[in-house]
């Protein structure tokens, strides 16, 4: 009987496990220290080929470095948080 009751929630059910997921996987990136490493090497040739200036650089520089020193992880989670 509560399956039946339940049943016209589950499109916003299923919306939010999805969203959930996204969200857990833009985290798991986020934190990955290859992508920051990576995003550092694309921020440094964009500074060299003049299509950013340099406080620019300075402003995401500083925010990929800071990223990098989270305690956010590859993992995924928060500082020995499970």
């Amino acid at each position: 009987m509560t399956g039946l009751l339940l049943l016209p929630l589950a499109p916003v059910r299923g919306t939010l496990w999805v969203a959930d997921h996204l969200l857990q996987e833009a985290e798991r990136q986020a934190g990955d220290p290859r992508a920051v490493q990576a995003r550092l090497a694309a921020l440094n040739r964009a500074l060299e080929e003049g299509t950013i200036d340099e406080a620019a650089f300075e402003e995401e520089e500083e925010r990929l470095l800071a990223r990098l020193d989270s305690p956010v992880r590859y993992t995924g989670h928060r500082g020995g948080a499970s």
